[in-house]
């Protein structure tokens, strides 16, 4: 499988079929992002890296789509993390419930710990939580500014961009996300699907396309 050790401390793990993209922090608070689908892929890649799955602290849903915390309570279980998100995902999450059901996927059957605010201190890594409603009402983007790094869910993709088709999206709300995390200095883009971009040039070629060739069709 492909993957990439993005920085000194920030890992990609490549989605894998119905799944999607998982990062891993190593920091004082051993942290994954998003955790999909498959808790076999997580394990793997983490032993193969040096890490212990038991040794993960957090679990940060960037939304609760199924394929990004299908795996939550699996992870859990075996590690006793803390699970959040942003507070105005927690309704929708029985929609996601339900999304679950439609996909055959195991019932998301866990809960939230705490709400994501202004911030998360993982350590060195200080993430600004974003609240960048769209895809769906409570989906999120970290921005980690000394770094540079954004890591922005299913927002924005490699010439592409979130849908807004399912309950609890919105175009012109995905718009207005786009619009304001386009301002921020980004070198690093890691999105909830397909490969990350890297490097400040091609992260702004990237904004300049979407609002160009997408923005009109939302």
């Amino acid at each position: 499988m492909i993957w990439l050790r993005l920085l000194e401390n920030i890992y990609w793990y490549p989605e894998v079929g119905f799944d999607c993209n998982t990062y891993l922090i190593a920091d004082e608070i051993l942290t994954v992002i998003d955790p999909g689908t498959s808790i076999e892929k997580l394990l793997r890649s983490m032993v193969r890296d040096g890490f212990k799955i038991e040794d993960v602290k957090l679990i940060i849903n960037t939304h609760s789509h199924p394929d990004h915390c299908a795996a939550n309570q699996e992870l859990k279980n075996l590690s006793k993390a803390k699970i959040a998100m942003h507070k105005a995902e927690a309704k929708h999450l029985e929609v996601s419930r339900e999304m679950a059901k439609y996909f055959a996927l195991d019932p998301l059957n866990f809960k939230i710990d705490f709400y994501l605010e202004d911030e998360v201190k993982l350590g060195k890594t200080v993430f600004k939580v974003i609240h960048t409603p769209g895809h769906s009402p409570g989906s999120i983007c970290l921005y980690e500014e000394k770094l540079k790094v954004l890591i922005c869910g299913d927002l924005i993709f490699d010439k592409s961009v979130g849908r807004t088709d399912f309950p609890g999206g919105s175009s012109t709300q995905l718009k207005n996300s786009i619009e304001n995390v386009s301002k921020m200095d980004v070198e690093f883009l890691l999105p909830g699907h397909m490969k990350p971009l890297i490097g400040k040039e091609k992260v702004k070629n990237n904004f300049e396309f979407i609002k160009k060739y997408y923005f009109d069709l939302l």
